[in-house]
């Protein structure tokens, strides 16, 4: 596997490839794979499943590429600059439906290759701040997210459905690393990240400072899911950070691995079957995958399966409902 480090930079290495993009037929070599911030979960998992891809497909190459998230993902799978995509059920939803950041765009480009496991929001903060609501965030420097990322949606969402907006308090716009650095240095008072927990970049945080993670309340969950109907409820147990002496709700959208409508079936009749088959492997990587499976994929991708993965699954005894199958 060739796995990119900053970018589009190593695709742009790679024979034949143009950064501005091909047609559909020019990428036969490659599987690239848009995965999110080093500091992130999408990133470990994005280039353990390009490198599995790569070896189990010998005509392919796997490429793992370092971005934004999951809105400048999706924005590349739909540029055809990328043939798999990370993404928050959110964003995929949008994606689907030509909404939000995607308004404009044509509807039911993308479909979903699998759902992965839950990406939980995570509002953190340090003991000594005194924030211990969302409501406290009012007048304070918060970090909501790289711009691009399924975090600053997640954050945007949650605090306009809670009647707070980007004017009621100071945004920055990081990285998970950035974001961690910056509560350790004092430079912010709270940071949010959308996560599959334990993220390495809070777990190095709360080893080196005492953190609070802020609980969500159900009110504030109901108003942000009439935005959005992929969230549901959410507890991080106790002991899922340093420190962490007590259960915290908040809220979860399913993360989605998304891929073009008109990938050919095949291709993703093969990236699903190696992937389930990874399973365990993955989950080695990062205890997340260990969500993966056929039920966790019936159970809640927020928009149809493409037809390759309706065949495996089908063909694995599993029975696809009508909701998750691409309409004619």
């Amino acid at each position: 596997m060739r796995r990119g480090s900053s970018g589009l930079l190593a695709l742009a290495l790679l024979p034949g490839f143009l950064v501005t993009g091909c047609a559909p037929g020019d990428r036969s070599g490659i599987v690239a794979v848009a995965t999110g911030g080093t500091g992130g979960v999408y990133y470990l998992l994005g280039g353990s499943m390009a490198d599995r891809w790569g070896r189990e497909l010998p005509e392919r190459d796997g490429v793992a590429e370092v971005t934004g998230g999951s809105v400048e993902n999706l924005s590349l799978l739909m540029g055809n600059r990328v043939e798999v995509a990370f993404s928050m059920g959110t964003n995929a939803y949008q994606a689907f439906h030509a909404t939000g950041p995607f308004e404009g765009r044509e509807p039911g480009q993308v479909l979903a290759l699998a759902a992965l496991y839950p990406n939980v929001l995570h509002l953190v903060t340090l003991e000594d701040t005194g924030v211990s609501s969302l409501s406290e965030l009012s007048g304070r420097t918060v970090s909501v997210g790289a711009p691009g990322s399924g975090t600053e949606v997640a954050a945007r969402t949650l605090l306009e459905a809670n009647g707070m907006t980007y004017d009621e308090l100071r945004p920055e716009r990081l990285n998970f690393n950035e974001t961690a650095n910056a509560l350790r240095d004092g430079m912010i008072d709270a940071g949010f990240w959308s996560v599959g927990p334990p993220t390495s970049s809070i777990m190095d945080l709360a080893t080196a400072r005492s953190v609070r993670i802020v609980p969500i309340q159900p009110s504030e969950l109901a108003r942000a899911a009439e935005l959005d109907p992929t969230l549901s409820p959410e507890i991080l147990p106790i002991g899922t950070y340093p420190g962490q002496t007590v259960d915290v709700s908040t809220l979860s959208t399913p993360n989605v691995l998304v891929v073009r409508a008109d990938m050919p079936e095949e291709l993703a009749f093969d990236l699903l079957r190696i992937l389930l088959d990874a399973r365990d492997a993955l989950a080695g990587v990062h205890p997340s995958a260990r969500h993966l499976s056929a039920e966790y994929i019936l159970e809640v991708s927020p928009i149809p399966l493409h037809p390759g993965a309706v065949r495996h699954l089908e063909e694995e005894g599993y029975s696809v409902p009508e909701h998750l199958r691409r309409g004619p």
